[in-house]
């Protein structure tokens, strides 16, 4: 029997890997999930707590999946603290998913951005030359420079970790990296996650180059299938247009970059 994708499926959690301080994968088992494409989302419950949306992480293992979840919030903190042998509700996969091209490419994410782009880094070519540029604060809240490596192992590639205070890697924001490698390459391909302000200098920055440009945003979601309309973004719902939009599209839009909505639904500046 098909599965119906806005059904919640229990799964159990089979593996938990601590990333950073605040930062854990928790892995299992799901052949739906296993197979999502780089940009989709899932809508996770987590029993007695609350249900958010959550990029689907890589798993090395055949049929497994994974959320990689920084301790934020009430919901993410709940998932944060799950053990192995309890429980999630997953449902999904939801949203599109990036136009990947050939050739030369830039994949630029921060924070839990990192996930879509692992994910999209098990679709380029061996032809691909692939830089990717990682975003932290410190170096104690870097994670998935190594699994990066290892994805690319058979790419012409590099990998570029910045962080704010210089603890590790190059020091200062990523997007003063972007601006570096787009002014003295020409790419094929931008793809980005993570902070909307990042993503936003980003694909500014592409964009203005003529470069092909796609980000993958997040936005409050309540029910991931377009009905609430708490993700709106202009005219736009991230769950059923997005996540991913193309850099044009994106800076036409008078929010991005510049506003949200909290969970009542009131636009806030960033």
């Amino acid at each position: 029997m098909q599965r119906n994708y806005n059904h919640t499926k229990i799964c159990i959690v089979e593996k938990i890997i601590d990333e950073t301080p605040t930062v854990r994968t928790l892995v299992f088992s799901d052949d739906v999930m296993s197979s999502a494409l780089p940009g989709q989302f899932a809508m996770v419950w987590i029993p007695g707590v609350n249900e958010l949306p959550m990029s689907v992480m890589i798993s090395q293992e055949s049929g497994k999946a994974a959320f990689t979840v920084r301790r934020h919030g009430s919901a993410s903190t709940g998932l944060f603290n799950l053990q192995m042998g309890q429980q999630i509700g997953v449902r999904g996969p939801y949203g599109n998913s990036f136009n990947l091209k050939q050739g030369k490419l830039l994949l630029v994410a921060g924070g839990t951005g990192l996930v879509p782009m692992m994910r999209l880094l098990t679709f380029v070519k061996p032809s691909d030359n692939v830089t990717v540029l990682i975003g932290a604060k410190s170096k104690n809240e870097v994670f998935f420079e190594d699994l990066a490596n290892n994805l690319l192992k058979n790419n012409t590639h590099s990998v570029i970790v910045t962080t704010d205070d210089g603890t590790y890697g190059e020091k200062g924001f990523v997007t003063n990296m972007v601006e570096k490698l787009v002014n003295e390459n020409h790419f094929d391909g931008v793809y980005t996650c993570g902070p909307e302000i990042m993503m936003y200098k980003t694909v500014q920055l592409a964009h203005s180059k003529g470069l092909f440009v796609q980000a993958s945003l997040e936005r409050m979601m309540k029910c991931g299938v377009g009905i609430c309309g708490s993700c709106c973004i202009g005219e736009d719902l991230v769950c059923r247009d997005g996540t991913v939009f193309d850099g044009e599209h994106l800076m036409s839009n008078k929010e991005f970059g510049h506003f949200h909505r909290n969970k009542a639904g009131i636009l806030e500046n960033y």
